[in-house]
Order: structure tokens, then C-alpha cells, then sequence
């Protein structure tokens, strides 16, 4: 027979496929008849060819029925002729251990475990429908512009009431008058804590500024720069940043006797609000006119902010706080166990006059609101552990609230506890 004249037929696609000989001795534990490719040693755009491409038929005179009869046995047939194939892809050889119920009983537990957790933390958050403590806050301002109270790590809150700031001590519930300043229509309208809550900074309706230690009540720096009332004080280690009514935001380094490091006068009002971000690289303000401007630590010699925002048309921003987990955020009062923001509203059209109001981040649907105070809420302030936070109203009281709960419940497993787990996950 002419062999010029014969017909290759294409090879099917299944004798591709590679199967799990049925023969072996070897038993497995997961016998498989598929592979996960290296795709590095592949040369993906031949195989996008070839499989794209109709499969050419080959004539080639040399290649004659008994010459690929051989070359199929070769590759089938072991010297024994019994069935063989190569490049099979197999499982793991299956394992001798004997099992551990042990392991697998710490397994089941570790499971239910989590499952326990992941219901609890998806519960429902619910309000508190009445504070936990008031405080009278006898002569305290009600004024929107001034920031009157701050609680500082020491679990000391200071509120200025009048002319005369008082320190609160949470933990033994004892009041301290540190200071009562002296002059017609002079007052505290700005009080904030250092980080480590070691000096107590104040600024007042004439200009004046005083870093206070609480331990000795002295003042310890008196500071100056302003030419109106101080109504926001920041701190950033050791630099201090006030805003005032004369428009301008001051730097000043504590630790050098000349202490004005830059000012910055881009706001056309009064600044009332001054927020620095956890890592101390970027400053937020807030002024009457309604803008927000950002700052970069690096850049405010130089007066250019980083970001100018103009959302808010209706009246002056003052609360200002960064988002303690995403720190390009900037909020109000953040819960530091969930993601909530706790707002505190005073006068306005918007039906929620002199209420708390907690929303959800980042969807900022409204989870609830409360309405105690009677008359606007003034000022806000968290405690150490994030657990309560205070309200200051304009009716003279100062409502403490276990608004934020308890954080959640994470595993306690370390690190290197968790590479080391018992627990197993399959590719596919």
C-alpha cells in the first residue's frame, strides 16, 4: 500500500488527559487525575495557540503504520507489555500516621469557638438609655466656639468652669481646683492635655496661653503670639499648635525658650478646631467660615495646606478627630473598639437639637440617638480606654456615657501560635 498516499488522524484530545493507574500497588490518599501547572515554566502564548488553532494534518512518507505502532507501545507498554504510563499525575501517597483524636477533638473545639465569637460580635449594638453619672457643671460656657473639657490618659478630666479649671479624678472621684484666672472677662476657652497627660496646656478669651503641671498646680510656661481668644489647642510630642480668633495657627517647640516654630493664617474667621492624627505628620483645622483645611508637619512654614474642604456651608467646624485605625480619615468623636462615630449636635434645623447621635462607619447610617441634655451639647471627650465618654451641655451638666461598649472579642492566639495551628486549609 502507497503510504504517500495515507491519512494521519489527529490524536483525540483525551489521550492527553492523564489517569490514575489502576494497577499500582501504591494506595493513596487523595488519588486525583488533575495537576495545578507551574505557569512560570510555561510558555502561555504556544499553548494559547494551540488550542485556539485547528490541529494541521501532518504527511509525512517516513512515518508509516508500523513506525508509530512501535512508538505507541514504547510509551504504553512496559518491557512486560502490561499497560504504562509516563508523566502521571498522582496523590500523596497515603499517610501511615495513625490519627490523632486528640488534635481532632481541639479542632472541634477551636471551630465552635470561633463560631461562638463570630455570633457575638455580630449582635445588634444598642444605645444606653440613660448616662451612668452627671456632674454638676455650674458657670460653664455655652458657648459653640471654645473647647472646655479634655480627659487625659492619666484618667483625669479637666473642665473649665467660669473663670476657674477643675481636675476630676475618675478613678477616686476626688475634684481638684488647679487655677482661676485673674481679670475682667478673662476666662479658660480652651483646655488640652499633653500626650502622656504630664502637663495640662490652657488658653484664655485675651490671648493668653499657660502650660500648668497638675502634680505641683503651677504653671510651669506662659506662651504668647495670639492677639484674641485661644479657642483650640493641640498637641503633637512636643510642639504645641493653637488656633485663635485673630485667624492664625501657631507652632510652638516647648522646649526652647523662644517657642513660635511657624504661623500659619489661611482661615478667614476664627479657628476653633484642631485635631492632629495619631502619627503626628498631618494636622487638621477647622474655622468659623466653614472650611477644613490639612496641613503637612513637614510643609506649614510655608502656609500650603495639603487639602482645603468646603462641604459644611451652614456653620464653623470645631469637632475635628481623626479615625484612630485608618489615619487619612478625618471624623468626630471614633469608636476605638468598632466602627462608630459618636456626634454631638446643638442648635439647628436638622431635628436632632442638643442630641448624641452614633452612626455606623463607613455607611453612616444612624444606629440611634439620645436627647438628655436640655439645652445644646458643647463639648465631647473620651476616656482612656475608650470604654465612656463625657458630654458637656449647655445646661450646665456633664453626662457620662458607656456609649461605645466593650471591644471585641479577638483570638488570643499569638502569631507564632497561630503558624503553628492545628487547623488545615485546601487549595481547592
Amino acid at each position: 500500500m502507497d503510504q504517500s498516499k495515507k491519512r494521519v488522524v489527529p490524536l483525540q484530545l483525551d489521550w492527553y488527559s492523564p489517569r490514575r493507574l489502576h494497577d499500582s500497588p501504591t494506595q493513596y490518599e487523595f488519588p486525583g487525575d488533575r495537576f495545578i501547572p507551574n505557569r512560570s515554566l510555561m510558555n502561555l502564548d504556544q499553548a494559547h495557540c494551540l488550542l485556539t488553532n485547528k490541529i494541521k494534518e501532518v504527511h509525512n512518507p517516513n512515518f508509516g503504520k508500523g513506525y508509530r505502532e512501535m512508538l505507541r507501545q514504547s510509551l504504553t507498554l512496559d518491557s512486560e507489555g502490561r499497560p504504562f504510563r509516563m508523566l502521571v499525575f498522582r496523590g500523596s501517597p497515603k499517610s501511615r500516621r495513625k490519627r490523632n483524636y486528640a488534635i481532632d477533638e481541639m479542632r472541634r473545639d477551636i471551630d465552635a469557638e470561633v463560631l461562638s465569637n463570630g455570633i457575638k460580635q455580630h449582635e445588634s449594638r444598642r444605645l444606653p438609655t440613660k448616662e451612668v453619672k452627671v456632674l454638676d457643671a455650674p458657670k460653664i460656657k455655652d458657648d459653640f466656639y471654645v473647647n472646655l473639657m479634655d480627659w487625659g490618659k492619666n484618667n483625669v478630666l479637666a473642665v473649665a468652669l467660669g473663670s476657674a479649671l477643675y481636675l476630676w479624678n475618675a478613678e477616686n472621684q476626688e475634684v481638684k481646683k488647679l487655677l482661676e484666672v485673674q481679670g475682667d472677662n478673662d476666662y479658660p476657652t480652651s483646655v488640652a492635655w499633653s500626650e502622656k497627660a504630664t502637663s495640662l496646656a490652657i488658653g484664655c478669651m485675651k490671648s493668653k496661653l499657660q502650660i500648668w503641671d497638675p502634680e505641683t498646680s503651677k504653671c510651669i510656661r506662659s506662651l504668647g503670639g495670639h492677639q484674641s481668644r485661644i479657642a483650640a489647642i493641640a498637641w503633637n510630642g512636643h510642639t504645641l499648635t493653637t488656633g485663635s480668633r485673630d485667624r492664625s495657627i501657631i507652632n510652638h517647640d516647648v522646649r526652647v525658650r523662644n517657642s513660635p516654630t511657624s504661623r500659619i493664617q489661611a482661615h478667614t474667621e476664627e479657628v476653633c478646631g484642631l485635631k492632629w492624627s495619631s502619627e503626628g505628620n498631618v494636622l487638621a483645622s477647622g474655622g468659623n467660615e466653614s472650611f477644613i483645611y490639612i496641613w503637612e508637619a513637614s510643609k506649614m512654614s510655608s502656609s500650603n495646606f495639603l487639602h482645603r474642604f468646603n462641604a459644611h456651608n451652614q456653620a464653623a467646624v470645631k469637632a475635628l478627630a481623626w479615625c484612630p485605625y485608618q489615619f487619612n480619615i478625618c471624623g468626630l468623636e471614633w469608636n476605638r473598639h468598632h466602627k462608630e462615630i459618636l456626634s454631638g449636635h446643638g442648635y439647628g434645623n436638622s431635628g436632632v437639637q442638643n442630641h448624641l447621635c452614633l452612626w455606623k462607619y463607613p455607611s453612616m447610617t444612624k444606629v440611634g440617638e439620645i436627647n438628655r441634655h436640655g439645652r445644646r451639647v458643647i463639648n465631647l471627650s473620651q476616656s482612656p480606654d475608650g470604654l465612656t465618654v463625657v458630654s458637656a451641655g449647655g445646661d450646665e451638666t456633664l453626662r457620662f456615657w458607656e456609649i461605645f461598649g466593650p471591644p471585641r472579642v479577638e483570638n488570643s492566639a499569638s502569631d507564632f501560635e497561630n503558624l503553628l495551628s492545628f487547623k488545615t486549609s485546601l487549595i481547592r
